[in-house]
């Protein structure tokens, strides 16, 4: 079963279409017009092998605000719709990779409960890139409420905020690349369902 999704979102403030292939060999093309969001997110998907296909024409004259947390939305959304009943899915995983100075570690369970846990804030410039530091933490907590899953996101140490985003990214893909791993054909949970 081909676990792909397409998702389309137009609003008075981003107009995103985009198409995910969870099983890719890690071809990406992103276009959100912040290029910063373009970088993390070519990395994220890479590192996940996954392929992405993603245009986003946002708001820039206001900030990057509301096309990364759209972005992320439809990301999310395309995630869950591409694994549908989550059968068979390894549903954790876990990424840690240095950037130079910086190391962060993500953990991700693809349990049905939107969460997101945010550490180590602090080490990050306020601004990278043009934007406020806490474009980064609205991201992956869009991420995570539009795919339903829980996502631990520590940032441990390192000084250069472009390195700590990419030692995040990185772990994030490889995190999400083991989650979503297929392990046999029914849910993994005590419970019987995932919720």
């Amino acid at each position: 079963m081909s676990r792909t999704a397409s998702i389309q979102r137009h609003s008075a403030e981003t107009d995103i279409t985009l198409s995910l292939t969870v099983d890719g060999s890690s071809q990406i093309a992103v276009n959100t017009g912040y290029g910063m969001l373009d970088h993390m997110l070519t990395l994220a998907f890479f590192w996940a092998g996954m392929d992405l296909n993603l245009s986003c024409k946002g708001d820039l004259h206001v900030d990057a605000h509301h096309s990364a947390e759209d972005v992320a939305l439809c990301l999310g959304q395309a995630l869950a719709q591409a694994l549908g009943e989550r059968k068979g899915i390894a549903r954790v995983g876990y990424g840690r990779v240095p950037m130079d100075e910086a190391l962060c570690e993500v953990t991700i369970d693809i349990s049905g409960r939107p969460w997101l846990e945010w550490r180590g804030d602090d080490l990050l410039p306020p601004v990278i890139s043009g934007e406020e530091k806490d474009l980064w933490r609205e991201f992956y907590k869009a991420f995570a409420s539009a795919a339903r899953l829980n996502l631990h996101i520590c940032l441990l140490y390192g000084k250069n905020g472009h390195h700590l985003l990419e030692s995040i990214a990185k772990g994030f893909g490889i995190a999400l690349a083991q989650a979503v791993r297929c392990q046999g054909d029914s849910i993994r949970s005590t419970k019987g369902g995932l919720d």
